[in-house]
């Protein structure tokens, strides 16, 4: 098959579809047989990635890096991040469009096109850092409901929450898709009222009519300092800003990866999820950003309260402070939502992280079983453990044990972007080297992931920076910051040195298996071809205003 290059001048040549449709037919089937059913559809993956980016890290966690940094390094700190993750969604985009098979993962495409040991260690780093979180997650949504009047032990709640969760990736990818499709919504439509909101608020239409404007960028000022005074304390509070910022966009990329194995039509709406993503990523996470600096003081109280919950929330504190009283219990709502869904999307991307270590031959193959419906129960079930580790966090003892768990996970977003970039470069390598055109071609690769790697290498090393200035070490805050490194390179050297003595350090270009499943996948994009064109010539006898909406909705 000779992919179209969108970058090249040649046109993809569309082979015979009445020629190739009995081999179309069957070798899709096949491949549908042997794992994962392709019932995501491209509404659900563009939702899904733009949901599980859109979080707490925006709602409350923007608060602590506000008071630090204040709103000018609140907002330029977003505004980098966000232009580096782009270099990561086209970089991993490019990479699945290519292979989007069945337990496709970027553990998998590491295995595949870097190392296999490398491979190993990234796949066992997404599989407990996403169950770690998904605990978390369940605790945090615990705590915010215990932030209303009730008597309910907060167990009882962490219970109900894990119950539904794991019942929701229990169904058919299909349900668990469609669910997260309206949960993020319901975060889209919060935060797009909350930036209305803010510009209201920004035109005096509070209630008290007070004209904010960009007050809070003079006074207190649009840059702080911290823990040291002068120009070194303003880039120490723009570095920590910066580094913080990272949090609200973990794993975003890699959940669009995950859902391209079960999506329909992978290699069409893989670009589109990807693009239709950033676009959406910029508009909120830029907008909301500059919209908390504007309508919030950076010295305002209760900005790094630790409460979990609205209270903490820089949009809460200023609907207060304007006098609006019913919003904060639907803010809080609205964060409860966004943890319940980001729990039901950690769940389902550990789940798939160990099914796919289980294709690459990385685990235990029964982890590799799927239901007639296409789900791998077994790695679901072996993934919903951990919500156990929920319950540590009701008692006062375990509660350390179950902050040290969480800590584990405080460096595997920038150490799993490294990689995918790392990946990115390696197979474009591979591609010049054997000559293969890929169905599609980001025009800021590589260079984009070369910037990635250096940027996200020191952005690592300075997760927990502020621990080597005078009178701030402790070694309980170095390991907190910092044991996730060395987990990772002891899983990384220890498969190396054992199971993987025979493989290279990284795999040559030329060695580098390219063909592997690609006739499966051309057979794939060939029947979804067919299937467009029929559902095309179909769609001529409806309504112009009913293929709009058609549209909107797949």
């Amino acid at each position: 098959m000779a992919p179209y290059d969108k970058n090249s001048n040649e046109k993809f040549q569309q082979p015979d579809l009445h020629a190739v449709e009995s081999h179309i037919i069957g070798d899709a089937q096949l491949l549908e047989q042997a794992g994962t059913k392709r019932n995501i559809k491209s509404r659900h993956a563009q939702m899904i990635a733009i949901g599980g980016s859109i979080g707490t890290g925006l709602f409350v966690g923007s608060g602590q890096a506000l008071a630090i940094g204040g709103p000018g390094f609140l907002f330029l700190s977003y505004c980098l991040m966000s232009f580096l993750v782009y270099g990561v969604v086209t970089g991993v985009i490019e990479i699945a469009t290519y292979l989007p098979i069945s337990g496709s993962s970027m553990n998998f495409y590491c295995s595949r096109y870097v190392s296999p040991s490398l491979g190993f260690a990234l796949g066992w780093l997404y599989f407990y850092s996403f169950g770690i979180i998904l605990a978390y997650e369940l605790t945090a949504a615990g705590i915010i409901i215990n932030s209303w009047p009730n008597n309910v032990h907060i167990a009882v709640w962490i219970t109900v929450l894990l119950v539904v969760i794991v019942a929701l990736n229990f169904s058919p990818v299909g349900v668990y898709a469609e669910t997260e499709f309206w949960f993020a919504s319901l975060k889209i439509i919060m935060i797009t009222g909350l930036l209305l909101l803010a510009f209201i608020l920004m035109l005096g239409g509070g209630s008290s009519h007070d004209r904010l404007g960009f007050r809070h960028w003079k006074n207190p000022g649009a840059t702080k300092e911290h823990l040291i005074g002068g120009s070194a304390g303003r880039f120490t509070a723009f570095l920590y800003c910066w580094v913080f910022s990272g949090f609200s966009f973990y794993f975003s990329p890699e959940l669009i990866v995950v859902t391209g194995g079960e999506m329909r039509n992978p290699r069409k709406n893989l670009p589109i999820a990807s693009r239709r993503f950033f676009y959406r990523l910029v508009f909120f996470y830029l907008l909301g950003s500059l919209a908390i600096g504007a309508i919030c003081n950076s010295n305002a109280e209760g900005l790094t309260s630790g409460a979990g919950n609205a209270n903490a929330s820089p949009f809460v504190i200023a609907i207060r402070n304007a006098g609006i009283s019913v919003l904060p219990s639907i803010v809080n709502a609205g964060i409860l939502t966004s943890a319940w869904s980001a729990g039901n999307s950690f769940l389902y991307m550990s789940s798939r992280s160990l099914y796919s270590l289980a294709v690459s031959g990385q685990a235990p193959k029964i982890f590799t079983r799927c239901n007639r419906h296409g789900l791998p129960i077994y790695a679901v079930m072996a993934s919903s453990c951990f919500t156990l580790l929920a319950y540590l966090s009701v008692g006062s003892q375990s509660g350390v044990a179950f902050n040290w768990f969480i800590n584990l996970t405080n460096t595997a977003g920038y150490t799993s972007w490294i990689v995918c970039s790392v990946i990115l470069i390696r197979f474009r390598k591979a591609c010049i080297a054997q000559g293969v055109i890929v169905p599609y071609r980001s025009k800021i690769q590589p260079y984009g992931a070369w910037i990635c790697v250096f940027v996200f290498t020191f952005l690592l090393l300075a997760n927990g920076f502020t621990v080597f200035y005078p009178g701030q070490f402790t070694v309980s805050g170095f390991l907190t910051t910092y044991l996730g490194i060395p987990i990772f390179v002891v899983l990384w050297l220890g498969h190396k040195f054992t199971v993987g003595r025979q493989t290279p350090w990284m795999l040559s270009p030329t060695d580098v298996d390219l063909t592997s499943g690609v006739r499966e996948v051309a057979a794939d994009a060939e029947m979804w071809i067919r299937l467009e064109m029929e559902r095309k010539g179909n769609r001529g006898t409806n309504s112009k205003w009913w293929r709009v909406v058609s549209a909107i909705w797949e």
